[in-house]
């Protein structure tokens, strides 16, 4: 097994203000820390307008709830649900297998 997926599924009418909330948490988390995500990556659900899923990887579960313990995180976590129409849902993932292909068609 390696790495942790978190995906944190929100509902919103204020996705712009979100975006800019996570630019500015990235900022502060990206300091190389090896506590700090790998990736993240935002999606916005095709069939469910208004819902959007952040997910966000880590070396592992310890890396992720370091990171949970820091400041920084606490706070972005009290913005964002501010600006949630609903309050957002947390899935914790250990990942158990990735798989790239070799080759593109």
């Amino acid at each position: 097994m390696g790495g942790f997926i978190q995906i944190i599924e929100m509902q919103t009418s204020r996705f712009d203000e979100i975006e800019a909330l996570g630019k500015e948490i990235r900022a502060r988390l990206d300091d190389g820390r090896s506590s700090s995500p790998l990736r993240a990556t935002i999606t916005a659900d095709r069939d469910r307008p208004g819902v959007y899923l952040n997910i966000v990887e880590f070396d592992s579960y310890e890396a992720a709830m370091e990171n949970s313990k820091r400041p920084e995180t606490g706070e972005f976590a009290a913005r964002l649900a501010k600006l949630c129409d609903a309050p957002p849902t947390f899935l914790n993932l250990d990942v158990h297998e990735t798989w790239e292909p070799t080759t593109r068609r």
